[in-house]
């Protein structure tokens, strides 16, 4: 492990824990400096969070030390880790959305006097802490829940910081920020850096560590492989100590060869050119959050009403219903994980499953043995690390909960694949993972004329669908069409063939990817053009 620069404010020595027989953490050595920003880097499953719980004052370690300021650490709970100085903004921001801003920076610790909460020594905490993060503008008063993402997360920060903050962990923090409020982000991280804070940034982008950090440590299988100063260190040296292999072939191409037209879009939104996805291809949409484009896909995947305009879906142009273009052959990853991408509380196989039961059993009836089949062979595929295909999605990692969301569509062999940002908060290895899968998904492996019949159709030809799905078999050999949102622009550059932009609620022409760069990308999404 690299040493922090000068004393540690933090220490984590030898710390252990273990979920039943699952090693979480295996005498994993941690520290961080005041005036350190300190990266903490690892794939999904690795052990960061479970760490960064055990600081926080959520876990127990079972066994090592902890020390803050030079004293024993061992926080009861998160409040007491609170008190201490510690606090994490966690990737789902943990605001009650229902109440006002003054009210998330003092839950828990209201200033009380004669049994009375003091609403306007609340008012001027929230106000002041707001103030040092150079936010004066959002209202105390304001309910959080009207506030934009980067608003919310300033709240989280801000109640950090009204506590007495003395170290402060960003778990995913850019995953639902546009560029311009990453930028903000990262110059509050260095205003807070200087007032002497120790911080731990934890993730998935290395680009990210590579600018705001000055410090990394690698953990894999929950243990230390690794770490050092971010100058002088590449992000290829960073990613072999994250997977323990080199990661030369992140964008995986196969031969592509855009076939048959499988979805049209036009005029949905005014002034939009038309959208026309094709087997045999990956179409990205890029621009900046609050653009327009979650608000297509789901208009198109029918979670939000047609008010205009057409959408085609093989041979059928009516309005549909979201089980309507499942059975039309079109599938949908919602960017909302929490909220609409899974069912938390039921299993990994559940989640996979419920969209398509037919081949689990006869006539309605569902066989644990096939469903188990059926969820194992995706398990397998995409490296999701679980105990058992039957455990609870809510007890997975952020991001092996994002691969069991896309085996659903995978497993449901769907023709068309929406996806709304499928890599958020995905590690580097799960990522390419993904690439790869979607690679072979639009390439396939069978004959592009072929014409089968698929039983929702009433045994009329669509697209060259196949007739059924078979439990455990991962592809069906047809070449899909795949519909890519995504905010991360190398990988729209990366993985798609053609790319449309969308600026201020209008989609641009999808042209070829050769013709763009991140820099026209970026002009094109906010309304400027190149001179």
């Amino acid at each position: 492990m690299a040493e922090a620069v000068g004393a540690p404010l933090f220490e984590m020595c030898a710390v252990g824990k273990a979920f039943g027989a699952t090693v979480a953490l295996d005498a994993v050595d941690f520290a961080v400096a005041s005036g350190e920003v300190c990266a903490l880097v690892g794939q999904n499953g690795a052990g960061k969070s479970t760490l960064m719980a055990i600081l926080a004052g959520a876990l127990a370690p079972d066994r090592g030390r902890m020390r803050l300021g030079g004293d024993a650490y061992a926080p009861r709970d998160p409040l007491d880790a609170r008190r201490a100085g510690v606090a994490m903004i966690y990737q789902e921001l943990s605001l009650a959305p229902h109440l006002s801003v003054m009210e998330n920076v003092l839950l828990g610790v209201e200033p009380v006097r004669r049994g009375l909460v003091q609403r306007d020594r609340m008012r001027e905490i929230a106000r002041r802490a707001l103030s040092e993060l150079g936010h004066a503008d959002i209202p105390p008063d304001a309910v959080v829940g009207d506030l934009a993402p980067a608003a919310q997360q300033l709240v989280e920060i801000a109640r950090a910081l009204a506590v007495g903050c003395r170290v402060l962990v960003l778990d995913e923090p850019t995953s639902s920020l546009g560029h311009a409020d990453v930028r903000a982000l990262f110059d509050l991280i260095r205003r807070l850096r200087a007032r002497g804070l120790a911080i731990v940034y934890i993730s998935h982008f290395i680009e990210e560590v590579m600018t705001i950090a000055d410090r990394f440590v690698v953990l894999r299988d929950g243990r230390n492989a690794g770490g050092g100063a971010v100058e002088g260190a590449s992000a290829g040296a960073i990613v072999s100590l994250m997977v323990g292999r080199g990661l030369d072939d992140l964008y995986r191409r196969g031969a592509r060869t855009a076939g048959d037209v499988v979805v049209t879009v036009e005029d949905v939104m005014p002034g939009s050119a038309p959208l026309e996805l094709r087997r045999g291809e990956v179409v990205g949409i890029a621009g900046l959050l609050g653009a327009g484009r979650t608000r297509l896909l789901r208009t198109m995947f029918g979670l939000e009403p047609v008010a205009r305009g057409r959408i085609t879906v093989g041979v059928y142009s009516a309005p549909a219903a979201p089980h309507e273009r499942w059975r039309q052959g079109m599938g949908m990853l919602s960017e909302d994980r929490a909220g609409e991408g899974l069912a938390a509380g039921l299993s990994i196989a559940d989640n996979m499953t419920l969209s398509k039961l037919s081949p689990l059993g006869p006539a309605c009836m569902v066989l644990p043995s096939k469903q188990e089949a059926a969820a194992r062979g995706w398990v397998d595929r995409l490296g999701i690390r679980c105990s058992h295909p039957f455990q609870k999605v809510r007890e997975l990692s952020g991001g092996n909960q994002q691969k069991v969301a896309v085996a659903r569509m995978l497993y449901h062999d769907v023709d068309v694949l929406v996806l709304d940002e499928p890599t958020r908060g995905i590690d580097v290895a799960s990522k390419a993972q993904i690439y790869k899968l979607i690679d072979q998904l639009v390439c396939g492996d069978g004959d592009p004329e072929r014409v089968a019949l698929h039983p929702a159709h009433g045994g009329q030809p669509f697209q060259g669908r196949r007739k059924a799905v078979h439990v455990g078999r991962p592809f069906q050999g047809r070449r899909k069409a795949v519909l890519l949102v995504s905010s991360y622009l190398p990988e729209l550059l990366g993985v798609c063939d053609r790319i449309a932009v969308m600026s201020r609620g209008r989609l641009g022409p999808a042209r070829p990817v050769e013709e763009w760069t991140e820099h026209s990308l970026l002009m094109e999404a906010s309304g400027t053009r190149a001179s």
